[in-house]
């Protein structure tokens, strides 16, 4: 189905600034202080997510694109034939294009993705090179239960791609609520290809959070104008600095906000007091182990069928089925 971007038609059950808002109040009202990370992507968001990708300290992007394509055939012979690929947070497109080239025969492609800009930018580059693969986007918080579009050819399978280590930015609690919705959505003969990224060295993973080049920090604080623009608040971008650790005791990443002065900001006219040095918690990057990762999968009613792993075992890939 090779046709201009304009005639495909996408399914948009983006949040709507209601749904922002509320998310927003809630995590303000926290103790600790708390901003959701889905909310990270609007299009300058994505735009900065993508020169992240691209800096020298953050491996995960860069060793994850070597490992599918490393394994392309192997990943294709474990999902069979026929497949409709559904992408949770489609981002811009190039674990995809990896991935369906491997495939065999691939029916359609779902992408699912909550910045509206970047599903099209996707969309449109992978529709002019896969004629053959109905495209079916759907603009979405794919945190929430979620109706496929049915493809005009009924696919075999349907196989969810869920790259990135995303699943690394929910508690463990919440992994497992999403990898059982996962489980419903893929059907009794489907399957989830999960990149995950694997503990290691602390100082790795602390670099690739905090990038000389300070786009990460920009892209952090990024979330403060999206908000200001969209439900009202006056976030000052200057009155707040960017910080990543790794806990080790619960092997993540922990990003915050950090106040640079006693200040009161304000959402709609509601006032939120902050003061100086006080840490808001805005995303968590999981780092697992195969026991972790494994248990995860078990709590949902899933299990690990096959596993592939870079050469230095920085970052795997793991196929789920039903239990």
């Amino acid at each position: 189905m090779n046709t201009a971007t304009s005639q495909i038609a996408i399914t948009d059950l983006h949040p709507s600034p209601d749904d922002i808002l509320g998310d927003v109040l809630t995590g303000l009202a926290g103790n600790p202080k708390r901003l959701p990370s889905k909310y990270f992507y609007d299009r300058r968001g994505s735009e900065l997510f993508e020169l992240i990708t691209r800096q020298p300290e953050y491996y995960p992007t860069r060793v994850e694109l070597a490992l599918i394509a490393d394994t392309g055939r192997e990943i294709a012979a474990a999902v069979g034939p026929h497949a409709h690929v559904v992408e949770y947070g489609s981002g811009s497109g190039r674990k995809t294009r990896l991935l369906l080239d491997a495939l065999a025969d691939p029916v359609a492609y779902t992408p699912v993705e909550i910045s509206r800009s970047a599903l099209l930018a996707s969309v449109e580059r992978l529709d002019r090179e896969f004629d053959k693969v109905e495209v079916l986007p759907v603009c979405a918080d794919f945190t929430q239960p979620l109706a496929l579009p049915e493809p005009a050819n009924p696919a075999e399978r349907v196989l969810l791609f869920f790259p990135g280590s995303t699943l690394g930015n929910f508690t463990h609690d919440e992994s497992v609520r999403l990898l059982g919705a996962m489980r419903e959505t893929m059907g009794e003969h489907g399957s989830a290809l999960i990149g995950i990224d694997l503990q290691k060295s602390p100082d790795l993973i602390v670099a690739a959070y905090n990038d000389a080049a300070g786009v990460t920090a920009e892209f952090t604080l990024n979330l403060l104008a999206r908000l200001n623009r969209e439900v009202g608040s006056d976030f000052d971008l200057d009155g707040f600095a960017h910080r990543a650790v790794y806990e080790p005791a619960v092997g993540r990443i922990e990003t915050f906000l950090d106040s640079l002065s006693d200040q009161t900001v304000r959402v709609q006219g509601r006032p939120f007091a902050f003061t100086a040095g006080e840490a808001m918690q805005v995303e968590y990057s999981h780092k697992y182990t195969d026991a972790i990762f494994d248990g995860l999968a078990a709590r949902a009613g899933l299990k690990v069928t096959r596993r592939w792993n870079d050469p230095r075992d920085w970052f795997g890939l793991r196929l789920l089925q039903r239990i």
